[in-house]
């Protein structure tokens, strides 16, 4: 066998966190995938889960010894009716996933490998895939350890991360690189280890957990955002009030309408203000417009729940019944869909961002110069912000794009679908950024527009504390200057913004 490739150039230090997260194979949620791919956490296998682990190996081998097991006793794809000779078997797992190890472009970052590692774990602690445990210890131990092997990014068309596990495979087998130090033992990887730790889409789920986690939060900070620009405009609370939503009962939408009520101070059945019938849409319909986007991440949360305790490999082991069922419960449809309908929700939010930010632009709203301009001469202020916003929300229009339209045809015709669940997740990831720079450049607008017309909330709101906040980060100098390093405080800022969304639940 041969020996270890570790390779240190890019070091991840050893965990020194005492937090632990229990992998079970059952209730292992997104925030405990986030947890160990950022390395605030250690994992541990659950007792009973490892039993699993180790009856579902018992199984396997003795399945694929009496009788045609896919991918242990035969080749895969359109070489499913190949027969491997006994005497081949050992061999036969090591050149499928050498074959198999073939993802191409950019190495990923060590966050989006750790997810898929934790994901991996996980999954095998289902107890379906029939491979030997220490596979899931050296898992395991990799993640407390920093190590994590180099993977890169194209590979997968949603129906399995096949090119991307076996690069962990082989590093596991110690034929692949790892990065940082600390890698696990090699392992003795054969025909029944090979198959059972490729099959399945744990590089995708982890990068779907990673996206969801960091924009929910971008979604809950927003609103906070949103809440200082409605401040700045004066805008109508008749929006948010409690009836209005009552009577059209959409679980989001009654949410951030409540929400919005919480953070700003407004009554539950506020009155109408003086001067304005009807705000513009980005403070009229926010519950409208966000409520569907937090729907969506539930669902898409529901989604991914079920996924990453999911026992998907095939062909499954099940101990129970001594058999090997084949099947396609690898294929990512639900995940595909939830990933698109997340971002067309996000979208939809991020634009909502850019028309509030017109707004502010407007002196019919705020009363003041256009642009929130200095008093000298045709003084732009922030107008290039518009621009910028709007580039950005390009971006994340063009990430919006189903990638669940796609098609393929592969493997001499037997896999004849593909999901793109893949996709999906690396296009959801993408779109981080640029919503949190729209949302940055609203930022900015709002803090300038109510510096200028000097008000402050009360400071027990969190409204007033998320000014308060914003005003210790961003420069108060209104003349004209370049606001590149304003919108990236503004950016960084959103962060802090979720810790105070949430803390507006009473």
């Amino acid at each position: 066998m041969a020996s270890r490739i570790v390779d240190t150039s890019s070091t991840a230090a050893p965990l020194s966190v005492t937090d632990l997260v229990v992998l079970d194979g059952r209730g292992t949620g997104v925030e405990d995938v986030v947890r160990l791919a950022d390395g605030t956490a250690r994992p541990v296998p659950a007792t009973d889960a490892m039993k699993r682990v180790e009856e579902s190996w018992d199984a396997a081998r003795q399945i694929a010894a009496t009788g045609r097991v896919y991918g242990r006793s035969t080749g895969v794809g359109a070489n499913r009716n190949e027969d491997v000779p006994t005497e081949a078997a050992a061999d036969h797992g090591l050149r499928l996933l050498r074959s198999h190890a073939g993802a191409i472009g950019e190495e990923l970052p060590a966050r989006q490998v750790r997810a898929m590692l934790a994901v991996r774990a996980n999954q095998l602690l289902a107890g379906g895939a029939g491979l030997r445990p220490t596979v899931v210890t050296a898992l395991c131990e990799a993640l407390e350890s920093g190590a994590y092997p180099a993977v890169n990014e194209f590979g997968s068309v949603g129906t399995g991360d096949i090119a991307a596990l076996a690069q962990v495979g082989l590093a596991l087998a110690g034929e692949h690189p790892w990065r940082g130090a600390g890698a696990p033992e090699a392992q003795p990887l054969d025909n029944n280890d090979a198959l059972a730790l490729i099959s399945s889409n744990a590089l995708t789920l982890g990068q779907s957990a990673l996206a969801l986690h960091e924009l929910r939060a971008l979604i809950e900070a927003t609103q906070v955002v949103a809440a200082l620009s409605l401040l700045a405009v004066d805008g109508s609370h008749e929006a948010y009030a409690e009836p209005v939503h009552a009577a059209r009962p959409h679980r989001g939408s009654t949410e951030v309408a409540r929400r919005m009520r919480r953070l700003i101070g407004a009554a539950d059945r506020p009155t109408p203000p003086l001067g304005r019938i009807q705000d513009p849409y980005g403070f009229r319909c926010l519950p409208q417009i966000h409520g569907p986007a937090h729907d969506a991440a539930d669902a898409l949360d529901g989604v991914l729940t079920v996924e990453i305790n999911a026992a998907a490999e095939n062909p499954l082991i099940s101990p129970e019944d001594m058999a090997a069922y084949h099947h396609g419960g690898f294929y990512q449809a639900q995940l595909a869909l939830a990933l698109d309908h997340f971002r067309l929700a996000v979208t939809q939010v991020a634009r909502l961002s850019t028309s509030r930010l017109s707004t502010l632009n407007e002196p019919a709203y705020t009363r003041l110069r256009p642009f929130l301009a200095d008093p000298e001469p045709a003084s732009s202020g922030v107008m290039i912000l518009e621009y910028a916003a709007g580039a950005a929300l390009g971006d994340l229009r063009a990430f919006s794009a189903p990638a669940s339209l796609g098609h393929a045809v592969l493997s001499r015709g037997v896999e004849e679908q593909a999901s793109f669940a893949s996709l999906a997740a690396r296009q959801t990831l993408r779109a981080c950024g640029a919503y949190r720079l729209v949302v940055g450049c609203e930022l900015v607008a709002a803090v300038r527009a109510l510096r200028q017309r000097d008000l402050r909330p009360e400071p027990d709101l969190p409204v007033g504390r998320a000014l308060e906040l914003a005003e210790s980060v961003l420069d108060p100098e209104q003349a004209d200057r370049p606001l590149t390093d304003d919108v990236t405080a503004a950016a960084a800022l959103l962060d802090r913004f979720t810790d105070i969304w949430r803390g507006s639940t009473s």
